[in-house]
């Protein structure tokens, strides 16, 4: 049996596509409630990601095209392909579009400030729509997922390597398992992961009840849906560096939709919106900003067997056997999922090679090589 320790989207997704692939599996979470994290907050917009090219874009476009034709077809009642207009930052993104326009590899049309003020947007220059695009309902489809493969609740205390597999240890009980993935978001605190560099992304979202009438989503440095039922969601990530739950709720004054709630006011008529729920939650992110996909380093193993890797020497990476880790999608965790958990999924399975470029593996020699006081036994950076 393999069990997943999380349910938010990555757990989620990971649990379905090994499930499907003939895997026995246990989801787990320590709240007995799926997306009731970062994934519950999320605006879960699902859009190409715009920019001057590189393995990101490229990844994050691939991961795109994998994940609007999966809502589409798995779960057509929560995903809302009512397209997604793309607007720019400030003026100096703006005369970057053009240049953005030759990495459009998506079908997209290019709006001027006519066509942006028809769908309710004031005062901007226009942007990309992109048709295909649009969002989901983050708190259904993974709810669809844990209720058809049912989910257990239980906090994970700590983790035990047996031969052959794992247990998980919680407060009243544990579980065995051949295989485990973890997919724990920014608290990742069961195993030394520190090579991966995970970290908490603080989001957003409001839900508005209104009697205006958006046909499309739109993105800028926040986003806000198309109107379904009389209500929009209105969200955004908002600091992407270090930062605790607490500390964030500091930092929002006790008002973490009202940054949200003027920018919105700057580009839309906003007088009739009426605060029907507010999500908050920490996403998670790794160190280069690209999933983290794939087997787990033992890292007190490497350290022992050869020190000499810290001072950038040569050693072999050695893996924690049966153990995997599904992290770090930032904030566009619900792109991201289903395609990470399905190439997780074929690895664990069917020993389908890994792309490098969301392999955990990729981050670990920068930074035991900036790690030289680990030579002095029990310290940690």
């Amino acid at each position: 049996m393999t069990v997943v320790v999380g349910a938010g989207v990555a757990g989620c997704m990971a649990a379905l596509f090994l499930k499907e692939a003939g895997e026995e599996v246990l989801l787990v979470d320590r709240s007995g409630v799926p997306a009731s994290g970062g994934s519950g907050a999320a605006g879960a917009f699902i859009s190409p990601r715009i920019g001057k090219g590189g393995p990101l874009q490229e990844l994050t476009n691939e991961a795109f095209a994998f994940a609007q034709a999966f809502y589409w077809e798995r779960f057509p009642e929560a995903f809302h392909a009512t397209g997604v207009l793309r607007i720019p930052k400030d003026a100096r993104d703006e005369e970057r579009f053009d240049l953005y326009e030759l990495y459009n590899h998506r079908p997209y049309e290019r709006w001027d400030a006519a066509r942006a003020e028809a769908a309710g947007y004031r005062g901007v220059p226009g942007g990309f729509f992109f048709p295909e695009a649009g969002d989901a309902d983050a708190q259904l489809v993974c709810r669809t997922i844990a209720e058809d493969l049912g989910l257990k609740q239980m906090e994970v205390k700590r983790l035990e390597s047996l031969e052959g597999g794992w247990r998980v240890v919680g407060e009243h009980g544990s579980i065995e398992a051949s295989r485990l993935v973890l997919a724990t978001g920014y608290e990742s605190d069961l195993l030394d992961l520190r090579y991966m560099g995970i970290k908490g992304l603080w989001g957003s979202r409001g839900d508005y009840a209104t009697l205006r009438a958006f046909p499309v989503s739109m993105h800028r440095d926040f986003s806000l849906s198309s109107t379904r039922e009389g209500r929009v969601k209105l969200g955004a990530t908002h600091w992407k560096g270090p930062v605790t739950p607490g500390e964030a709720c500091l930092r929002c004054d006790g008002r973490p939709l009202a940054a949200l709630e003027a920018k919105a006011a700057s580009l839309t008529d906003t007088s009739d919106f009426r605060l029907v729920e507010t999500f908050c939650g920490m996403r998670s992110g790794s160190r280069d900003f690209f999933p983290l996909v794939g087997p787990v380093l033992d890292v007190e193993r490497i350290l022992r067997e050869y020190p000499e890797m810290v001072r950038g020497g040569r050693g072999e990476l050695l893996h924690l056997p049966n153990l995997y880790i599904l992290n770090g999608l930032g904030g566009r965790g619900f792109v991201f999922a289903p395609l990470m958990a399905k190439d997780l999924a074929a690895h664990i399975v069917r020993g389908e090679r890994l792309d490098p470029r969301i392999h955990p593996d990729r981050l670990f020699l920068k930074w035991v090589r900036r790690q030289k006081h680990l030579e002095k036994k029990g310290e940690k950076s």
